[in-house]
């Protein structure tokens, strides 16, 4: 598998596998089949979102989606984080008001689906506003929490 296999119609495997850390991060294929997961959600949300607000095309953008251990280490990651797995992504938001539709569709599609999601966060450090969001094989809480970082933390 590499970087530009498609986990989904619009999403590879560079895009939730990328790190500005320098360190290799390859999931094996139980963590690959994580990431496809999680991409099933993410284009029902790409889809409603740009039926409903975008311009027809609009992308998901991925900040963060699998880390190894140590990628996850390198960036201050909790040792227990879903990102392990590849059952969560970072999504990046222009502004609060996308971070707050973002999660109002993710809700929608759960309900309608009737399928649950473990980790449902809104996050912000300084001006940066993204969606946490994670989906397990099985086990999952339906945590939602809106995050706001200190400005000290990663400083």
């Amino acid at each position: 598998m590499n970087e530009q296999t498609n986990l989904s119609e619009h999403m590879t495997l560079a895009e939730l596998t990328k790190t500005k850390t320098g360190i290799e991060n390859v999931p094996s294929e139980a963590q690959v089949e994580n990431l496809k997961r999680v991409c099933r959600w993410l284009e029902r949300l790409r889809k409603r979102w740009n039926d409903k607000y975008g311009d027809g095309d609009d992308p998901i953008i991925i900040n963060s989606g699998f880390r190894s251990a140590e990628v996850n280490k390198a960036v201050g990651g909790v040792p227990t984080s879903n990102h392990l797995t590849g059952c969560a992504v970072d999504i990046r938001c222009i502004g609060m008001e996308q971070a707050l539709r973002y999660a109002a569709i993710l809700l929608d599609i759960s309900d309608m689906s009737r399928e649950d999601f473990d980790e449902l966060l809104i996050e912000q450090k300084r001006s940066v506003i993204w969606i946490h969001f994670a989906v397990r094989p099985s086990g999952n809480r339906r945590r939602c929490n809106i995050n706001f970082l200190p400005k000290s933390f990663g400083s």
